[in-house]
């Protein structure tokens, strides 16, 4: 049986698993796996600056790529500590990511070693699984475990915690012979699916909800394939946006509180059954269940037992994995369509592009300072269908996911959840390491930009170009927006007087010098009519020096996006699109 490092046995074992890429901080008690690292060479390692920003990178990119998991590795006391918020926002987005960390000597961890802390106790409620591994010989076993538990039922991240003493080890493994263990994911009978599509035919205005469940199990061809068979239109939730092309027929938009579209809140009024997979019932998406609950039927599929009637009970509930579930589904459509018995959608599909044609929020501003909504209509034009956009919170993200558009999974990349601040900029990065060919967008608003600005360098560093869209209105712009309800105005402002760059007037920070400083490009916009041009300028900035481009857009101080309490009660606080000029970009054109 060969011999080695119980390093060297994991570090083998994520070989064997197919993980390619590594995100992480080196420090004196995880060196002797990166030692291991070193010496194998198998694995990409990028150097973050920031420790949760390895995170979020491990986190961006595993949403990239099917199947991927994402790999950070620091030591326990600060870097694990600071993984936190990076493990919180993977399981609350149901994102596999493997966290290891490097631990003071077994002998020593009830001792107030240096840096020794009991991250597993500390990483457990946002985790599958959070181990320090005692013995040696039980590395293998641990990450095998691992690999199996990620990918099992509802995905999520795992944290191993490895002693030092227990990674310089020796043990027995044979590589040669490791085989993983088998996934489980829970499917679906033919009996539930005839079920639920009995239910679906009984309705006379049904909806599919598409949640993240559905990107995360592959499933998008199949969805629209069933959606197609039955005729019913689809919702994306936030995490499901790209399950359907936008420009789909029966694609309904995004309903919600915020991330949503006019026509789609009411199109989901209208209707009377909604058949929910991989979703969760959100509450941005929902707002209050009285509203959202009243006059229809709820069918949910979803891997995670627990998830049926957590929020609400459904009417009807299928424990199943997305893809397993809509096979059964297309099969079942199939036949159902064959023999004549599929009710005619038609009518309903076509008052619902009707309200995607006539129910549009105005885009189009020549405003000075510059208006949002512009920033959106120009990316819209400038960047195309393939791209990769990535967000996190903020009016930023709002104001995305009202205006553009998505077509393709794992093209619309959102911390949904835990939406941390910061998040955007390092998950970005491993967006580019996963997909280095994509044109991958970040957006982020001002505050969320200097959260982790200091990640840029990785870019800069390791070659990993992607175009940063910085909306900059030298504000905590959604806060500010929700104080507005208590009459105040409260902490929220970023903007001072800079005395090295007067020339901003006030907004504060001098973005471009910071992100010159770090080694990458940018541009500064005041006039709506240069943001196009600047976009396609990044674009060929970022070929050129391989490196992220950071376009900054010099925003009106204050606006205020539509949102609101409740899916019949949203705020629009800009007048709507009253002719196609006004909307430019939708999707479907006013006459």
């Amino acid at each position: 049986m060969p011999r080695m490092t119980a390093a060297q046995a994991a570090v083998t074992i994520l070989e064997l698993e197919g993980v390619t890429h590594a995100f992480g901080v080196p420090g004196a008690a995880i060196n002797p796996f990166y030692a291991a690292l070193r010496a194998k060479g198998s694995i990409d390692h990028i150097l973050a600056r920031h420790v949760e920003g390895a995170a979020h990178m491990a986190d961006g990119y595993t949403r990239t790529r099917p199947g991927a998991i994402g790999v950070c590795i620091g030591t326990s006391g600060p870097a694990g500590t600071d993984m936190i918020t990076g493990l919180y926002a993977a399981a609350a987005d149901s994102v596999p990511i493997l966290c290891i960390t490097g631990q003071a000597p077994v002998a020593r961890l009830h001792k107030e070693d240096f840096q020794a802390v009991d991250i597993a106790s500390i990483a457990a409620p946002l985790t599958k699984m959070a181990m320090t591994v005692m013995e040696p010989a039980q590395v293998p076993g641990a990450f095998q475990q691992a690999f199996h538990l990620m990918r099992s039922g509802r995905p999520g991240p795992v944290l191993i915690d490895l002693p030092v003493d227990v990674q310089m080890a020796e043990i027995e493994f044979d590589p040669e012979t490791y085989q993983p263990l088998p996934v489980y994911r829970p499917a679906a009978t033919r009996a539930q699916i005839d079920r639920a599509l009995d239910m679906l035919a009984a309705a006379q205005r049904p909806l599919i909800v598409a949640g993240g469940g559905i990107i995360n199990a592959d499933a998008s061809e199949l969805l629209v394939e069933f959606a197609e068979l039955v005729g019913v239109p689809v919702v994306p939730t936030l995490m499901g946006w790209g399950s359907i092309p936008d420009d789909h027929p029966l694609a309904a938009g995004l309903v919600g509180l915020q991330t949503a579209r006019r026509y789609a809140n009411a199109t989901f009024l209208e209707s009377d059954f909604v058949l929910g997979i991989g979703n969760r019932w959100a509450n941005r998406h929902t707002g209050g269940l009285d509203t959202y609950r009243r006059g229809r039927t709820f069918v949910h599929v979803d891997i995670e037992p627990t998830q049926i009637g957590r929020v609400f009970a459904p009417d009807y509930g299928i424990v199943s994995d997305a893809h397993a579930a809509l096979e059964l589904f297309v099969e079942a459509a199939r036949e159902r369509k064959g023999a004549g018995t599929l009710p005619d959608r038609s009518p309903w599909a076509a008052s619902c592009l009707e309200r995607r044609r006539t129910m549009l929020r105005r885009t189009h501003f020549d405003d000075l300072p510059i208006k949002p909504q512009r920033v959106y209509e120009e990316m819209v034009s400038a960047l195309g269908r393939d791209v990769r956009y990535v967000t996190t919170i903020g009016l930023s993200q709002i104001a995305a996911a009202q205006f553009l558009h998505v077509y393709h999974p794992r093209h619309w990349i959102n911390c949904g959840q835990a939406g941390p601040l910061g998040w955007t900029v390092p998950a970005a990065l491993g967006v580019v390491a996963a997909d280095p060919d994509a044109t991958v967008v970040g957006i982020s608003g001002d505050y969320d930009f200097q959260f982790m600005i200091e990640e840029l360098a990785v870019g800069a560093q390791f070659n990993l170009p992607y175009l940063q869209v910085l909306v900059n209105n030298s504000y905590l712009g959604l806060i500010r927006q929700a104080q507005r309800g208590f009459d105040m105005d409260y902490c929220v402002q970023l903007s001072f007087d800079n005395i090295n760059a007067p020339e901003l007037g006030g907004y504060g920070v001098d973005h471009v010098k910071v992100v010159e400083g770090l080694g990458c490009k940018a541009i500064r916009v005041y006039e709506p009519d240069d943001i196009r041009p600047a976009l396609e300028k990044a674009l060929q900035l970022m070929a050129e020096y391989r490196v992220p481009v950071v376009v900054e857009v010099i925003l009106e101080r204050v606006t205020n996006i539509a949102m609101g309490t409740e899916l019949d009660n949203v705020t629009e606080f800009e007048e709507l699109a009253t002719a196609a000029d006004d909307a430019p970009t939708a999707i479907s054109l006013l006459d």
